[in-house]
């Protein structure tokens, strides 16, 4: 009865993780759509001052807070080599590109289209394991490509509603999820979560300084933007991204990626009610067309 309870509380704790996080993640997609276009801050700067700071932060509470050994990681090879393509292609890899599809959309199509990631990841599975997806796969993945094509073209065949960069991003973005979802989880049964986001963070903000120094800032400087910089590193990187990975590591990668869901309608609502980001019925549908896909595959 009591492994029962515990691994029911267990669930509940991985589910309750997944969700917060991608709410916190769509809020943070919203302000900074809102500091892109609004402030004129490079995206760049934007990545690599979150990544750095984030990373501190996080390293610093798992060493205070929980006593972890946060340079344990670093002592084998393969750890070592591990986290360092994590923190490129998992880390650096999502941050840069549904960052740069904000710039060139808005969060809420940056969102959506990110979103693809939970097909990536079932096709991917289904490949490891040789075989072929299931017939609700199969719908899901043509539910997929149905909501993408709405939400980028309006449903007009003959036109993109998104620039070319935006989609290329978009889709990136949708990659990178999936990456970063599977990529980390033999790191997570060995090392805290905090110490893997933290270094991961922190290693991808100083390989990205390279491209966008820290102190080269840019942009107007006021009372919401030093408000709105500091919300997105601090609930919109440090707390979400320690969740989620908490949550990868209770319930597994796809079941993690599933409920994240909630982040698109987060930054939808968000950047309709707030930005007035117009959003067309075909949009919608689209945006709806995607989710579905999200508990068809929970459902399987």
């Amino acid at each position: 009865m009591y492994l029962y309870a515990h691994k029911k509380s267990t669930i509940y704790k991985g589910f309750s993780l997944a969700i917060a996080a991608a709410i916190l993640w769509g809020v943070s997609g919203t302000l900074a759509q809102f500091l892109f276009q609004k402030r004129e801050i490079n995206v760049e700067w934007l990545i690599t001052v979150r990544m750095l700071l984030s990373g501190i932060c996080l390293l610093s509470f798992a060493k205070t807070s929980e006593r972890a050994p946060i340079f344990k990681i670093w002592k084998t090879k393969n750890d070592r080599l591990q986290l360092l393509a994590f923190s490129i292609f998992g880390m650096l890899a999502v941050q840069y590109t549904y960052f740069a599809a904000i710039k060139h959309s808005n969060a809420a199509t940056a969102t959506v289209l990110q979103y693809a990631g939970p097909i990536i990841i079932a096709i991917y599975l289904a490949f490891k394991h040789k075989r072929l997806p299931s017939l609700l796969e199969l719908f899901a993945i043509i539910l997929a490509i149905i909501g993408t094509f709405l939400l980028v073209t309006n449903g007009n065949i003959n036109t993109l509603a998104i620039s070319n960069t935006a989609l290329f991003f978009g889709l990136a973005s949708a990659v990178a999820l999936a990456i970063y979802t599977l990529m980390p989880i033999t790191l997570l049964s060995k090392h805290k979560s905090s110490v893997v986001i933290g270094w991961s963070l922190l290693c991808g903000g100083i390989a990205f300084s390279f491209m966008k120094a820290p102190w080269d800032i840019q942009g107007v400087w006021d009372t919401k933007t030093y408000l709105f910089t500091a919300l997105i590193i601090l609930f919109g990187t440090v707390f979400p991204f320690y969740f989620y990975l908490t949550s990868v590591k209770l319930i597994g990668g796809q079941k993690a990626s599933l409920l994240a869901s909630a982040e698109p309608l987060s930054a939808t609502f968000l950047a309709v009610s707030w930005l007035h980001v117009p959003f067309s019925l075909w949009d919608w549908i689209g945006t709806f067309c995607i989710i579905a896909t999200v508990f068809i595959l929970s459902k399987k």
